[in-house]
């Protein structure tokens, strides 16, 4: 999965994990999902890898 970090979100930048723990509790959000990945980085569901 890739996510944006609240740091990045200016750039953009993508960074690659896999989710630990889904954060937003609502099915879907404007701004993207909000999730911890396993090494503890958090922040927006851009692409899902299957």
């Amino acid at each position: 999965m890739d996510i944006v970090l609240k740091a990045d979100q200016r750039t953009g930048k993508l960074t690659r994990g896999t989710v630990k723990d889904i954060l937003t509790n609502s099915s879907t959000h404007p701004h993207g999902i909000k999730v911890r990945l396993t090494d503890g980085q958090v922040g927006r569901v851009q692409v899902i890898h299957k």
